[in-house]
């Protein structure tokens, strides 16, 4: 069946619900206040891949993709409204990266396989954020990324910077180690602060030991988290 919508008539209705004759509640938005939005939305599409794949519900999936598509479309057009790009400069800026990360597909590099086309895509990527302020340090991850993934992301960077990594042995024992400390510290009755920077210190080895056996930790602890859930609604049910 033919969509009764299309992407520019959406955009229409964007602009029309910011406009002076539109929706006070989304002429109010900005893109602070839309921050947690962007984040909930996003997590939503997880949870509907998550279902999907699960019990093939595509119908989900699909309107948690519209409704990401719905804040990229809102911050554009609070973009535009403030003369600075529109969502037509969005979808050029990401087909021209596209084209670059891909030499392989749109230029004459050769690549071999898979790993190939990651180290290639890293090396650009290097190239292009050269002398941009932000993402110019090799170390920098978003500040706003959930923090096991966070931890994740930079145990990965950190290793290829360093001259030696730890060894899965060591970081078992680096675990157990800080675990020790942390129980050492609560049973002495420690100030919080003490205690907190020793579970946090506990949290980050943890997660380089699921990036040494190719283990999401934020994966696994939602996984986790709903067994347990599972669990509790039996008990209740």
């Amino acid at each position: 069946m033919k969509p009764e919508y299309d992407f520019e008539q959406f955009c229409d209705i964007i602009e029309k619900l910011r406009s002076e004759n539109g929706c006070p509640w989304d002429r109010e938005q900005t893109h602070d206040s839309l921050k947690n939005c962007m984040i909930e939305e996003a997590y939503e599409v997880v949870d509907g891949i998550n279902q999907f794949t699960k019990n093939g519900d595509y119908d989900n999936l699909r309107e948690e993709l519209g409704d990401v598509l719905l804040q990229v479309i809102m911050h554009s057009q609070i973009a535009k409204e403030a003369g600075r790009f529109t969502v037509e400069d969005v979808i050029d800026e990401i087909a021209k990266k596209m084209v670059r990360r891909h030499p392989h597909v749109f230029g004459d590099v050769q690549v071999k396989d898979s790993e190939g086309v990651l180290t290639n895509w890293e090396e650009i990527k290097k190239e292009e954020k050269k002398g941009k302020a932000v993402e110019s340090n090799p170390l920098y991850v978003p500040s706003s990324f959930p923090a096991l993934l966070r931890a994740q992301k930079i145990v990965k960077k950190s290793n290829k910077f360093r001259n030696t990594v730890y060894t899965k042995e060591e970081l078992f024992s680096q675990m157990n180690s800080e675990a020790t400390r942390l129980q050492a510290l609560c049973h002495e009755g420690a100030s919080i602060e003490k205690q907190e920077e020793a579970y946090g210190a506990l949290l980050y080895t943890m997660s380089a030991i699921g990036l040494a056996f190719n283990m999401d930790a934020e994966s696994c602890l939602t996984e986790k988290i709903k067994e347990e859930i599972s669990k509790l609604e039996s008990k209740i049910g």
